[in-house]
């Protein structure tokens, strides 16, 4: 047996959408988006419904059936046109490509980009040396961390992460390249590898040490959580559990906290005032998706979530 549902265009007239299409009683909700898909010719994925009577989304899952959705003979269904779209994994791949790339064009274009230092001796370079200075361990060691850092990301991005969504709005890449092509990326390694640069010097190896140490440790756990995360959802399916466990049991998003950890281990090292900046906005941004995600916890868990004390650094965030 068939149900028919009444299509609606919510915002934006969508060309060819059909007033009704039929589905089967007993079949599962993404039947609806690829009907609809079909016949108004639009990507699946650009397209968000939702249901006229309480205008709750209708999950493009094929995990979830008809019934359990609440749609009834006759119901209204809204159709919305979200423009065009962008797979979440190429997307992060796209940002994370930035710093990866220019970090070591700075690095190795040092000679190019900056005027060479008054001759004086507290510069890492004799007055009798007419070369440009070379990088000091300290702007090697940088450059190394920052492209781990982001080659990890990229790591996760395509063999951990596990998407709710497959896609997002283009529109989105264009708000969020700055933070990485531009903050994380020419601005940071502006700073790092500039023969001016605190890092050009050679000072404090107790605090280098102790900045790679953090750095480590908070790359590794932080990998360890995502895997954790990962393990959460079974692939191809979005239900999802409350994480448990090591460091789970402190904060709600403890694979935030290693990442500032690390973040700060890379500051210790590069002892310059754009990343600290870097390292202000990105806490900053982590502590409000944080919040978010305790807030949804508690939404989807109910009593089965206990509520954390801090959402992202014990006593602190």
């Amino acid at each position: 047996m068939s149900l028919t549902l009444q299509l609606l265009p919510k915002g934006k007239p969508i060309k060819n959408l059909p007033l009704d299409i039929a589905v089967p009683k007993e079949g599962v909700a993404s039947e609806i988006y690829h009907q609809i898909a079909t016949k108004s010719r639009y990507p699946v994925y650009q397209l968000r419904i939702t249901k006229g009577s309480d205008g709750s989304v209708v999950p493009n899952d094929k995990n979830v059936s008809i019934a359990h959705t609440g749609l009834l003979e006759g119901s209204k269904v809204y159709v919305k046109d979200l423009g065009p779209q962008i797979g979440w994994r190429l997307c992060f791949v796209i940002e994370y490509l930035g710093p990866i790339l220019i970090h070591p064009l700075f690095y190795f274009a040092r000679p190019y980009i900056y005027s060479k230092p008054p001759q004086d001796p507290s510069w890492p370079i004799s007055p009798a040396d007419s070369e440009f200075p070379a990088p000091s361990t300290l702007q090697t060691l940088s450059c190394v961390m920052i492209v781990l850092h982001f080659l990890k990301r990229e790591f996760e991005t395509i063999f951990i992460h596990r998407f709710s969504n497959a896609t997002m709005p283009l529109r989105n890449i264009l708000k969020n390249w700055p933070h990485y092509w531009i903050l994380s990326g020419v601005f940071m390694a502006y700073f790092t590898y500039s023969p001016y640069s605190p890092a050009a010097v050679e000072r404090y190896p107790v605090l280098t040490t102790i900045g790679l140490g953090m750095f480590v440790v908070g790359e590794l756990l932080n990998l360890y959580t995502h895997v954790v995360l990962m393990n959460l959802r079974a692939p191809g399916t979005t239900e999802r559990r409350i994480p448990q466990g090591f460091s789970f049991n402190w904060v709600t998003c403890p694979n935030y906290m290693w990442e500032t950890l690390a973040w700060i281990g890379i500051a210790m090292i590069q002892r310059n005032f754009a990343t600290l900046v870097f390292v202000v906005v990105g806490v900053g941004q982590m502590w409000i998706w944080a919040k978010q995600k305790e807030g949804k916890y508690r939404r989807d868990f109910g009593d089965k979530y206990k509520k954390k004390r801090s959402v992202m650094l014990p006593g602190l965030l």
